[in-house]
């Protein structure tokens, strides 16, 4: 399910802001009550108390009100007193408020977009169906050693051949790869969780046997060893429809940016 899990930035260098800035007011808090206070002849008004409440809650540090009434003060006087002195017109902090201002604007159309284009339930059966179809019906648990070279891959694996060195040995003494303090071990996985030279190497192996010649990948030179197979369990579709739908909306706002930069004029 790697596919699903990954989640990749719409807007490439966007500065992350908080998603509860954007999020509906919740009920009995319309931001246009009574102000939270009043600095300097400046009313704060209660949506910013919203705004910073839903903040603090979506990062699990929920602020009382007392707590919220203050930090809001604090920024205002603040600010004041940066206008005070002239910085409001500083070069620099021009453009982070803008850039800030466009991050915020952005966000709002692609929730906005989010909202009025959600993805249909015969869209997420499918993608469901095509994943279900890619993991196949097995899954299987290698152990392997990673070395840079095929001269090196070639000697583990004449090492295993005379049966007088240990996998997992040879594994902790050679690899390169992070699982070498498991003696190589990866787990159970389904060949489609991992590149496609490994994947079709391991599954040509019976239980307890290694790659008898080097496999080569992006990231090296493996030699493997299958220890088990077994029928794969594949989650029911109630357990990842919210990841797909997550991935597909991804998808589908991909695509929208990519629409509106296509219709831009840039220079």
């Amino acid at each position: 399910m790697k596919t699903i899990l990954a989640r990749s930035l719409i807007l490439a260098g966007a500065m992350a802001l908080p998603a509860a800035l954007l999020a509906a007011e919740a009920p009995g808090q319309a931001g246009n009550g009574k102000p939270t206070a009043t600095v300097n002849g400046v009313a704060i008004p209660a949506l910013y108390a919203d705004l910073l409440r839903q903040d603090r809650q979506a990062q699990g540090q929920p602020m009382n009100e007392t707590t919220i009434r203050e930090t809001l003060v604090n920024m205002e006087v603040l600010a004041q007193a940066s206008v005070k002195k002239g910085l409001d017109k500083d070069p620099k902090v021009q453009a982070t408020i803008d850039v800030n201002r466009k991050e915020i604007l952005g966000r709002a159309l692609l929730d906005d977009y989010a909202r009025s284009h959600p993805v249909p339930e015969e869209a997420l059966k499918a993608e469901y169906e095509r994943l279900k179809a890619e993991a196949g019906t097995k899954e299987y648990h290698p152990r392997h050693i990673l070395v840079a070279t095929e001269a090196e891959a070639k000697d583990i694996i004449a090492k295993l051949n005379t049966k007088k060195a240990k996998f997992e040995d040879l594994a902790k003494k050679h690899s390169k790869d992070a699982s070498k303090a498991q003696g190589g071990d990866l787990g159970w996985l389904a060949p489609s969780n991992v590149v496609p030279e490994f994947g079709d190497a391991m599954v040509k192996l019976n239980k307890g046997e290694h790659t008898k010649t080097p496999v080569q990948s992006p990231f090296g030179w493996h030699v493997i060893r299958l220890d088990d197979s077994r029928a794969l369990q594949f989650p029911g579709f109630d357990q990842v429809r919210a990841r797909i739908a997550a991935h597909l909306q991804q998808q589908q706002l991909r695509k929208y940016v990519s629409e509106l930069r296509a219709a831009a004029k840039v220079e």
